[in-house]
C-alpha cells in the first residue's frame, strides 16, 4: 500500500477529478473518497465504478478510478482506465503524463515514452520538469535524448544530484566514463543524505564506503535512515553497473529494493533496473569506453 494514500483527494482536485470550488457535491464521489480515507479500498473502487456507470462519458471519473488503482498497484486496471479517459479527452496532457508514469512502473518503457512525449507536445511548459521522461529514455537506451532531457531539467532544478547522476549515466553510455566525469554537472545545495557523497562518488572523489557510512549515520530504524539507505544503494547499483561490476550492481539494487517505499517512483526505478540486470549476462570487464547497457526487456 502506498504511503501517500491519504493524498488522493488533493491529487484528484489537482488533476481535475474534483472541483475544489464546485457548489454541487457529487455524492458517489464523496462517498468513494470517504471510503478511501477510511482505508476501505474495495468499497472506494466499487463506488468509483458506480459513478462511472452513471456517467460513463465523464473522463474525470475514469481518471478518478485510475488514480486509485495505480496507488493500489493495479497497473493493468489503471492503464485501462486512463485509456478510457483519454478516449474521451485525447488532448489532456495531464492524463498522458499520469498514464506514462503507470506505464513506466509496469515496465512498459516504450509505451510510457509515447505518453511522456505526447504530454510534452500538448503542454510544452511541462517539458523541463519532466525528469520522469529522462529515466524512461535511459531505460529505452535513447541516451542522447536522455542527456538532453536532464540538461533541460537542470534549467528548472539546478541543485539536484539525481539529475546530475542520470545525466552522467547517459553520457557514460554514449561516450564512456571519462567523458561522463568531465561532463558531470556541478551541484551545490542538495542537502538530502547521502546525495553529496553520491555526487563525489561519480566525480571520482569519494569511495563506495563513504556513501554507505553517511547513509548509516542516520538513526537506525527511522524513516530518514531507510530513505538514506535506499538512495545510497540505488546509486551504488547504478555506479557499479556503469563500471561493469555486474554482481556488485545486483547486490546493491537488491538492497535498494528492500528499502524502497511502496508507491515511490524511484523505488520502481530500482526494481526495474534490478530486473533488467537479472536478465542480462555479466559483462566481460569494465571499461573507460562507453559501457554496454542491459538488454531492455519488459520486467
Amino acid at each position: 500500500m502506498s504511503r501517500w494514500w491519504w493524498l488522493l483527494p488533493a491529487i484528484l482536485v489537482g488533476v481535475g477529478v474534483l472541483d475544489a470550488d464546485d457548489p454541487k457535491p457529487l455524492s458517489v464521489r464523496d462517498r468513494a473518497i470517504a471510503a478511501w480515507r477510511a482505508r476501505n479500498y474495495t468499497n472506494a473502487i466499487a463506488l468509483a465504478s458506480e459513478a462511472i456507470s452513471a456517467e460513463p462519458k465523464d473522463p474525470r471519473l475514469w481518471n478518478f478510478r485510475a488514480q486509485m488503482r495505480a496507488i493500489l498497484g493495479d497497473s493493468g486496471g489503471a492503464i485501462a482506465d486512463f485509456g478510457e479517459a483519454l478516449r474521451l479527452a485525447p488532448d489532456s496532457a495531464t492524463l498522458h503524463q499520469e498514464r506514462a508514469i503507470v506505464q513506466f512502473k509496469a515496465g512498459r518503457i516504450p509505451e510510457s515514452l509515447e505518453d511522456f512525449d505526447r504530454a510534452n507536445t500538448l503542454d510544452p511548459q511541462r517539458a523541463a520538469q519532466n525528469w520522469q521522461r529522462g529515466l524512461a529514455l535511459y531505460y529505452a537506451r535513447r541516451y542522447a535524448d536522455g542527456r538532453k532531457q536532464f540538461e533541460l531539467h537542470r534549467s528548472v532544478n539546478p541543485n539536484d544530484v539525481e539529475n546530475a547522476v542520470w545525466h552522467f549515466a547517459c553520457v557514460a553510455r554514449l561516450e564512456g566514463l571519462e567523458a561522463a566525469r568531465a561532463a558531470l554537472m556541478e551541484i551545490r545545495g542538495d542537502s538530502r543524505i547521502p546525495m553529496a557523497e553520491v555526487h563525489d562518488l561519480f566525480a571520482g572523489e569519494a569511495e563506495v564506503e563513504d556513501v554507505l557510512e553517511t547513509a548509516r549515520a542516520e538513526e537506525a530504524g527511522t524513516p530518514a535512515r531507510a530513505m538514506a539507505e535506499f538512495y545510497a544503494w540505488l546509486y551504488l547499483g547504478l555506479y557499479h553497473d556503469l563500471h561493469g561490476r555486474h554482481d556488485a550492481a545486483l547486490n546493491s539494487l537488491r538492497e535498494a529494493v528492500k528499502f524502497a517505499q511502496p508507491g515511490d517512483y524511484m523505488g520502481d526505478v530500482a526494481r526495474i533496473h534490478l530486473q533488467l540486470l537479472e536478465k542480462s549476462p555479466a559483462p566481460a570487464a569494465p571499461s573507460t569506453n562507453a559501457p554496454s547497457a542491459p538488454k531492455l526487456t519488459t520486467p
